[in-house]
């Protein structure tokens, strides 16, 4: 295994096992969902970076429907199969393994797209104007997007940030976007900072010391392990200046 792959692999067993890849919580889903005007009933539903899965199963219980849930790692399509199962919502959830940048489904045959925290992989403007094509006339989008909350972050979160996400922009910048790429604002709110601690940093920072044990000695995997520990310092410290903004639009051409 060259570098690079055991590198990955570290950082797969700092994320595996996590109710959720990223921040959200199912009352944010729900929030969502509520933006989303005129969808038929049911609605077709397009669930891009879906992990785990946690917001999929929100979505099918929600719109009463069935939702295609596309992810590149089997590992958490697994675990998004077997909490179908055990939610009684195996014959709703219809899984797929693609890359959200070549997505294998038909053009406008979906009512709604969602995208909790997966948009920034091909880059947030890309994604949007990528992702409208799959969209029925009139369908929707939903996609949640780390943003700066605050013009004049402290230095060190900005450098932080500036390292790990130099995309990040602020919520109008996003909102320019998404009327850039041909959607119809519909709303958009910032996540509750529970979103972040319940089944993302906490589960996440429980972990921690099993790792730090795992890898002593190994100085890359301790390093893995040591950003993990300086992103959640970061939001503990600053979450005030940035956040995820969940971003809801329309097809309008």
């Amino acid at each position: 295994m060259d570098d690079d792959a055991r590198l990955f692999e570290v950082f797969m067993n700092v994320q595996r096992g996590l109710p959720r890849q990223g921040p959200g919580c199912d009352e944010s889903t729900l929030q969502a969902v509520a933006l989303c005007a005129g969808l038929p009933t049911p609605p077709a539903v397009l669930d891009i970076g879906c992990g785990p899965g946690r917001q999929t199963l929100a979505l099918a219980k929600a719109l009463a429907c069935s939702v295609t849930a596309v992810d590149v790692y089997e590992e958490y399509l697994d675990v998004l199969r077997q909490g179908a199962e055990a939610a009684g919502l195996g014959d709703r959830i219809e899984i797929l393994a693609a890359d959200m940048a070549a997505l294998p489904v038909a053009a406008e045959s979906f009512d709604l797209i969602w995208a909790e925290g997966s948009a920034y992989i091909m880059g947030f403007e890309t994604a949007l104007s990528a992702w409208m094509a799959f969209l029925a006339p009139g369908g929707c989008l939903a996609v949640s997007e780390l943003v700066w909350l605050r013009p004049d972050p402290p230095a060190e979160v900005a450098g932080f940030f500036a390292e790990t996400y130099p995309a990040m922009r602020d919520v109008e910048t996003n909102l320019g976007r998404v009327r850039a790429c041909g959607y119809e604002a519909l709303g958009h709110f910032t996540l509750p900072d529970n979103a972040w601690w319940q089944h993302y940093y906490g589960p996440l920072e429980a972990k921690l010391p099993a790792l730090r044990e795992k890898y002593a000695g190994d100085a890359e995997a301790l390093g893995v392990v040591a950003i993990t520990e300086r992103e959640i310092d970061m939001r503990r410290r600053f979450g005030e200046s940035y956040g995820y903004e969940f971003f809801v639009g329309r097809k309008s051409r």
